[in-house]
């Protein structure tokens, strides 16, 4: 019996744009990050994400610095009214209309990003999809931490996690259907038996050449 798995990455493929950029975005016009280059340095570092180059323990030192000090449920609270109000108006319709279609089929579905967990968790429950690996920080003190919490879902990281996950599920999958847009994702597309590159970067594009069961889609919101 056929027992497929969807799997998708969320930022720039179910989103129009990145929920880590736009959370920060968020905290600066919340008035909890003052710094004045904070945005200018967040693009710097997601441009070395979109190359394939950045460093995630950087990235997540420097993002969550502003967050060391606030207690989980205040953060939990932003992060409830961020995906509210800027993140769900820009699911793309394509995605959103995937989803419901594969929640009628009642088709196993997972979202693996390497956005932090307590945003990836939040936006899946929002879509409509109720599994979803983020990546994972330690807790201090009642407090998010930068410090990541076993393996990040993040380039070969990814294909850890979901193996981790698809070995924890009670029946095996028939194949795995992978949606992404980005070239760090990479390894989990060679890995994927068939992939949907959503706008896809000129890197990821041409590695889509010559492959069957690689599809190319443009989506606008």
């Amino acid at each position: 019996m056929s027992n497929p798995l969807y799997v998708f990455d969320m930022d720039d493929t179910l989103i129009d744009g990145d929920c880590s950029v736009i959370w920060n975005e968020f905290l600066v016009d919340k008035g909890i990050v003052t710094d004045p280059d904070f945005l200018t340095q967040d693009r710097y570092m997601m441009d070395l994400y979109a190359a394939g180059k950045m460093d995630m323990e950087t990235y997540l030192n420097f993002t969550l610095e502003p967050l060391a000090q606030l207690p989980k449920n205040t953060v939990d609270t932003l992060v409830e009214e961020c995906v509210t109000t800027r993140v769900l108006p820009r699911v793309f319709r394509e995605a959103q209309s995937i989803i419901d279609r594969l929640a009628e089929q009642d088709t196993p579905m997972l979202i693996i990003s390497a956005t932090v967990s307590f945003i990836v968790h939040r936006v899946a429950e929002k879509i409509g999809i109720s599994e979803a690996l983020g990546i994972d920080l330690v807790e201090q003190n009642n407090c998010y931490t930068s410090q990541i919490h076993g393996i990040p879902s993040y380039r070969e990281g990814k294909i850890q996690r979901l193996n981790n996950w698809v070995a924890a599920q009670p029946q095996p999958f028939s194949a795995v259907h992978f949606y992404t847009d980005s070239i760090n994702d990479l390894p989990l597309c060679q890995q994927a038996d068939y992939v949907y590159l959503i706008n896809p970067a000129a890197q990821l594009h041409q590695q889509a050449e010559g492959k069957n069961h690689w599809t190319i889609y443009r989506w606008e919101n």
